[in-house]
């Protein structure tokens, strides 16, 4: 079982879980108000957070969506109060209500290459077979940015798209020098091929920069970053995406020059992210 971890006297964050496709979940706590961010992928998820918070005498109060997919919305029906979202994540909600969750319309679906087979195999493994989906409205609906004054901390949501979703949104806690990130920085999953765009990496990249933090949360990464760590994998990416681009998408030669240029072997998740590049560069 996930364990709720105490980051700071201010966050609180339940760690992902591989297996059902559980995202980070987290919670920023101010003098006045407590927010939540994201719902996670079931009632069962959504449960435990609040029931591990309680623990520690912290309620929410409000709630944040980094973005639509199922497993950071499904939580939505057992969290009793005002969630926030994007214009987008709200019209991408509004189209998961009018769909079956059932095994035989998933399957049709993936068959059809509309839905991922891992969401599919993790949906049916987190809900079971008596599953029932509500996903209630989002409450707030902003368009780029919003201000959250909770007391004594405030919290900063802001869309800032990317190829994983184009509704992503990231949060800022500028008193906590933190930054969640959700699944932003992840490749699109929702195409044929999983894959990184230069364009859109580039413009993503720009703004977490202009961000003063030193703590990064990704939803699917099993504890919080550090600013060492964080901009070594950005460095990654940022180095990936320009060798991408000066090479046409020649992994052979990418590959070659990456290792030169970082005086080692390649591990198997930079050719992933390679990878990624060279299929969104084609």
């Amino acid at each position: 079982m996930q364990t709720l971890e105490k980051f700071s006297d201010r966050l609180f964050y339940l760690p992902p879980c591989q297996k059902t496709d559980r995202p980070i979940l987290a919670a920023v706590v101010g003098d006045n108000y407590t927010m939540l961010i994201d719902a996670g992928n079931s009632s069962n998820h959504a449960k435990l957070f609040k029931e591990q918070l309680a623990s520690y005498h912290v309620f929410g109060d409000m709630l944040a969506l980094t973005h639509w997919h199922w497993d950071h919305v499904f939580g939505l029906c057992g969290i009793d109060m005002p969630s926030m979202a994007n214009f987008m994540t709200y019209d991408k909600v509004k189209e998961l209500q009018e769909l079956s969750w059932e095994d035989k319309e998933l399957d049709k679906r993936v068959e059809a290459g509309i839905e991922i087979p891992f969401c599919a195999d993790a949906i049916k493994l987190e809900l079971g077979s008596d599953r029932e989906v509500i996903i209630p409205d989002p409450t707030i609906i902003f368009e780029k940015r919003i201000k959250v004054n909770l007391g004594g901390v405030t919290c900063i949501i802001e869309h800032v798209g990317g190829d994983h979703s184009s509704d992503s949104n990231l949060l800022y806690i500028p008193q906590e020098k933190t930054l969640f990130l959700g699944d932003c920085l992840y490749a699109n999953m929702y195409a044929e091929k999983w894959h990184y765009t230069i364009e859109k990496m580039s413009k993503l990249l720009e703004k977490i920069e202009g961000y003063d933090a030193k703590n990064f949360f990704l939803s699917h990464h099993p504890a919080p970053l550090t600013k060492d760590e964080f901009y070594s994998f950005i460095l990654l990416l940022k180095t990936s995406a320009e060798l991408t681009k000066k090479h046409k998408g020649e992994l052979e030669a990418i590959t070659a020059e990456m290792s030169s240029h970082f005086r080692r072997e390649l591990t198997e998740d930079d050719l992933e992210i390679i990878r990624y590049f060279v299929i969104g560069y084609a």
